[in-house]
C-alpha cells in the first residue's frame, strides 16, 4: 500500500481521472449512483467520542497495516488527513469519500485509504474507527455491497471488530448498529418536480423508513437544485442486510417508474414549461463567461431534463452525471493549480473569477455537440 503525504492520489481523486462516475450504469437516466457505507469499530477500544489520542494512533496503525497484508495491497493508497491541504479534503468530500460535521471535531489521526479507481475507500477515525464506502454508477446495490463486503471481509482477516450476537456490529450511533450498513442513492426527478409531486414521493419513502432530501440545496418552485435528490436508509438495526437492500432497491425501482411515467405526462401537458427550462439552461451555459457552482448544477439538471425528454441530442447521461463532480470547487481548484491556462487579462489575478470562468469552459466543452429539437 502506498502512503501519500501531501496530496490525494491522482488515480483516484484528481479531475479527469478514470473515476467510477465516468462509467455508465443501470437506469442512470433516473438513478445517478448507488452508495454503501459500512461502519465498524475495533474490539477492545472505546468508541470515537471517548477515544484517547494514543488509542487513535494505534487504531490508524492497525488499520493501515492490515491493508499492507492484502494480496492487492498495491491498489490502495493511504493518506493521513492531517497531511492533506484544505483542497485535498474538499475533493474527498465532493467525492463522498469523507464527511465532516460542525458537530464533532475531526480526530487528529484520521486517515483515508483509497483504491486506485476510487470505487471503494476506508475512512479511519472519523465517526467510527472504520467506515468503508463503495460507489457504483446507476442503480446497482448488489455490486456496491459486494465491493464493500469484500473489503470488509479482507479487513476481518487481520482485525477483530466489535460485535455481539444480540446487537450485531457495534457502532457509535445506535441506529447504525446491527448490520452497520447504510445505503444511499442520488436520483434526478425533474418531471415529478415540475408536476408538483415531490411531497408525494417523500411521504411514500417515509412509510418505507427511507429518508429523502436535496443533494445540492433548494432550487426554485420548492424543488431541489437541478432536481437532484438523495434517498437513504434511516438505520441499520432493523431487518437483515438482505431486507435493508431489498427495501431501498424496491423504492428506487418505484421512483424510476414514477419519473418515467411523469415524463410522458409532461410531454402531453407541460411541454412548453419543459422546453423553457431546457432552452434557458442551454443558452445560459453556452453564452455565460462565468458560472457559479449552484448555477452549474441547475444548468446541468435542465439539460438532462431535455435529454431525458428526447428534446435534445449530442450528450449522454454518463457525461452529465460526471459533470456534476467536475464543476465542484475542489476539483476546479486542483485543475487551476496543476494546469496552464491563458485567462483574459482582466481576470488573470482574480482567483474567484478564474474558477467561475473555468467552470463555464468545462460546461461549454461538454455541451458543444448538443442539438436542440425545434
Amino acid at each position: 500500500m502506498k502512503k501519500l503525504q501531501s496530496d490525494v492520489s491522482s488515480a483516484s481523486s484528481t479531475p479527469g481521472s478514470d473515476a467510477w462516475y465516468t462509467y455508465s450504469g443501470i437506469d442512470e437516466d433516473v438513478v445517478l449512483s448507488s452508495q454503501v457505507k459500512l461502519s465498524r469499530n475495533l474490539a477492545n477500544f472505546p468508541f470515537m467520542p471517548c477515544l484517547m489520542e494514543n488509542d487513535s494512533v494505534r487504531i490508524q496503525s492497525i488499520v493501515f497495516d492490515a491493508f499492507n497484508h492484502f494480496e492487492n495491497a498495491e491498489e490502495f493508497h493511504a493518506v493521513e488527513v492531517s497531511n492533506l491541504d484544505e483542497n485535498g479534503k474538499r475533493i474527498l468530500e465532493e467525492r463522498g469519500v469523507i464527511e465532516t460535521s460542525p458537530f464533532y471535531k475531526l480526530d487528529s489521526h484520521a486517515g483515508i485509504i483509497l483504491r486506485s479507481d476510487g470505487r471503494v475507500s476506508c475512512a479511519v477515525n472519523f465517526l467510527d474507527h472504520v467506515r468503508i464506502t463503495s460507489f457504483t454508477s446507476g442503480l446497482d446495490f448488489d455490486k456496491a455491497v459486494l465491493l464493500a463486503k469484500k473489503l470488509d471481509d479482507s479487513l476481518q482477516e487481520h482485525i477483530q471488530f466489535a460485535a455481539s450476537y444480540e446487537f450485531g456490529y457495534l457502532t457509535t450511533s445506535v441506529l447504525e448498529s446491527g448490520s452497520g450498513m447504510r445505503l444511499f442513492m442520488k436520483v434526478h426527478l425533474p418531471c415529478l418536480s415540475v408536476l408538483g409531486r415531490i411531497l408525494e414521493v417523500s411521504e411514500m419513502l417515509a412509510k418505507k423508513g427511507i429518508s429523502f432530501s436535496s443533494c445540492y440545496g433548494s432550487g426554485s418552485h420548492g424543488s431541489a437544485l437541478g432536481y437532484y435528490y438523495q434517498i437513504f436508509s434511516n438505520n441499520s438495526s432493523s431487518g437483515t442486510e438482505f431486507d435493508q437492500i431489498a427495501s431501498i432497491a424496491s423504492a428506487a425501482r418505484k421512483l424510476v417508474e414514477m419519473e418515467r411515467a411523469a415524463r410522458e405526462e409532461c410531454k402531453k401537458n407541460q411541454i412548453t414549461t419543459i422546453k423553457n427550462i431546457m432552452y434557458r439552461s442551454v443558452a445560459l451555459a453556452r453564452y455565460s463567461m462565468f458560472i457559479k457552482t449552484r448555477e452549474a448544477v441547475d444548468l446541468i439538471g435542465g439539460v438532462k431534463l431535455g435529454k431525458d425528454m428526447e428534446l435534445l441530442t449530442g450528450i449522454d447521461d454518463t457525461t452529465l452525471n460526471a459533470l456534476l463532480y467536475r464543476i465542484q470547487q475542489g476539483h476546479l481548484l486542483y485543475v487551476l493549480k496543476n494546469g496552464k491556462f491563458n485567462f483574459e487579462k482582466d481576470i488573470a489575478s482574480n482567483d474567484a473569477l478564474k474558477e467561475e470562468r473555468l467552470r463555464s469552459l468545462i460546461i461549454q466543452e461538454c455541451f458543444e455537440d448538443i442539438i436542440l429539437s425545434i
